[in-house]
């Protein structure tokens, strides 16, 4: 991997194209911007889900290219504020092969602004993550010295989950689980992890029957223990009903549902309704199971409390890199073994 910097080039006189064919991860469109929950039903979803989906986490470029030595984007970014807790976060761009990270380009977050990012070689394919935290809008995308075209489509696995599906404590957009299942299985990952939130909101679950999908997967549950709380029935009815309404849209499409992590502090320490983490998954994982043996053959269920230990857990809830990785190869081997993915 290298680091390099956005130095003048010669200016490049390659046509801009439109980044829409390029972009992955996308599941809705606001005015051209991407975004992660349905514009037209905002009004129904909370406020912490609404805010935490205007970030394009997990939209990136992919693609291939002949005879180019360098891509260049165009992009607008929000600006931070002096006081805005994302100030001082790395705004870098990524380049990733199919080996791993290439290299990383980091500039400063400006309102609209362009960077040139070197290539290695080959055709690729190559995916590029913007950086997330300042809500990047990708405005054209073009080659240097050569020709680009988008990258083959790709089965698209729709995630939902909580901070953890939006990739909190990983030092990358790309190191979140999500994103490293995705590479492992060869699809298209989009992310709709909605950091404090994803509580089982039904309104979600309608927004995901009506989004196309090859492959779902659902990993909720850690939210119902103190942020909003929730007793063991009323989390078992939840996610029956989330399943319910999942399936009005998705009757066939496969399903993996991934119970709570490990959560130390939670998994014997009663909520404000007496219902501990440990109980709260115990119900969701009984929910799921109860479908199964109704005969819903595509729907499998991968038990979280084992996947990691407290060693994978940055804070004591969310994963470090390490945990990502380990959790994202664990869903990927779920996801073979539940007869979802090749390999």
């Amino acid at each position: 991997m290298t680091t390099e910097d956005t130095a003048p080039h010669a200016p490049c006189t390659t046509p801009w194209l439109d980044p829409a064919p390029f972009l992955r991860g996308v599941a809705w469109l606001d005015r051209g911007r991407p975004v992660r929950a349905d514009p037209a039903d905002t009004m129904r979803l909370p406020w912490d889900t609404g805010e935490r989906a205007t970030l394009p986490i997990g939209v990136r470029l992919e693609f291939t290219a002949e005879g180019a030595h360098a891509v260049e984007i165009r992009y607008r970014a929000t600006v931070p504020g002096p006081t805005d807790a994302l100030r001082d976060l790395a705004h870098g761009f990524a380049l990733w092969d199919r080996h791993g990270v290439v290299r990383e380009v980091w500039t400063e977050p400006a309102g609209e602004a362009l960077v040139r990012i070197e290539l290695p070689g080959g055709r690729g394919p190559f995916t590029i993550h913007p950086p997330e935290a300042q809500a990047p809008v990708i405005l054209g995308v073009r080659a240097v010295g050569g020709a680009l075209a988008p990258a083959p489509p790709a089965p698209r696995w729709v995630v939902h989950g909580d901070s953890i599906t939006e990739g909190w404590w990983s030092t990358r957009p790309a190191h979140g689980w999500p994103a490293v299942a995705g590479r492992a299985l060869g699809w298209d990952t989009v992310n709709l992890g909605y950091a404090g939130a994803a509580r089982g909101e039904l309104a979600t679950a309608e927004q995901l029957a009506a989004l196309p999908a090859d492959v779902l997967t659902l990993a909720f549950g850690t939210n119902c223990w103190t942020r909003v709380p929730f007793s063991a029935p009323l989390m078992y009815e939840t996610t029956r009903a989330f399943l319910d309404l999942v399936r009005h849209g998705h009757p066939r499409t496969p399903l993996l549902l991934l119970s709570p992590l490990l959560r130390p502090d939670a998994e014997r320490t009663p909520n404000r309704l007496g219902a501990t983490l440990g109980a709260l998954r115990d119900a969701m994982e009984r929910a799921a199971r109860d479908r199964i043996a109704a005969g819903d053959g595509r729907l499998a269920l991968l038990p979280g409390h084992d996947l990691l230990g407290p060693e994978h857990l940055a804070d004591g809830l969310h994963p470090n890199d390490s945990g990502h990785q380990v959790l994202g190869l664990a869903v990927a081997t779920a996801l073979r073994r539940a007869g979802f993915a090749a390999g």
